[in-house]
């Protein structure tokens, strides 16, 4: 939250000292910014009564995410493993293991027969929900200085609100991502563990799927759903 504040700060700040002409330095500083702040933040989670973290000899990190560029479930894909390994599981992703629709047209015992035959013994989905995409209009000069400073002079207040008023202003796109990530135990089949999250206005694939795999990994570890199993 620290950093949410922060970067709206800047931007209020920054605004009050600059006009359109400006934006674009702005918004390289602010891009600069928000490149080191997180992104993403869990919703809710749920874990399975009497779970115990313990060792599993291989997970699979499988996405699904119906999105036309695959970097985006690859990314999601490797990060998570990659956190999974850091800890000591051995993992691996679909993107390596499968293709996409490597189940499509299995029976369930035909599905886990198949995973069962690769030495998969739990299973970690992330799946992408939803993605929706908003529009909110920018005044193009905002001040935030007490007016009483200047109010008590016409001149000096009409042009004070003229600029804010009449600087034209601009649309940005906020793009908003709705994950849930299933951790599922193939022996008795059962699902152990679930978290919701958003992600909001990405930098890149691989900043969100860095961002996102050590939130899950490291929320799992907190809820001993899982284990530091390297020293």
């Amino acid at each position: 939250m620290h950093c949410i504040y922060f970067r709206c700060y800047f931007v209020f700040v920054s605004l009050n000292y600059i006009n359109m002409k400006n934006i674009k330095w702005i918004v390289a500083v602010f891009l600069l910014i928000a490149s080191g702040c997180s992104t993403s933040k869990l919703t809710g989670t749920w874990k399975a009564d009497n779970v115990v973290a313990k060792h599993y000899n291989k997970i699979l990190v499988l996405g699904l995410i119906n999105e036309p560029d695959r970097t985006l479930r690859e990314k999601m894909e490797e990060h998570i493993m990659g956190d999974l390994k850091a800890l000591g599981y051995t993992a691996v992703c679909s993107c390596d293991e499968f293709n996409p629709k490597a189940f499509e047209n299995m029976s369930e015992k035909e599905a886990l027969d198949k995973l069962g035959n690769s030495g998969i013994d739990a299973v970690l989905t992330v799946v992408l929900l939803d993605k929706a995409k908003e529009k909110y209009y920018v005044p193009g000069r905002i001040r935030y200085s007490p007016y009483t400073i200047y109010r008590d002079h016409f001149w000096g207040y009409y042009r004070t609100m003229y600029q804010r008023v009449y600087t034209p202003g601009y649309y940005v796109e906020s793009t908003k991502y709705f994950w849930e990530s299933n951790f599922y135990e193939m022996g008795n089949r059962q699902l152990i563990y679930s978290a919701q999250s958003q992600s909001f206005d990405p930098v890149s694939a691989q900043s969100m799927g860095h961002e996102y795999g050590k939130m899950i990994v490291k929320e799992m570890v907190k809820q001993n759903v899982l284990k530091q199993e390297s020293q």
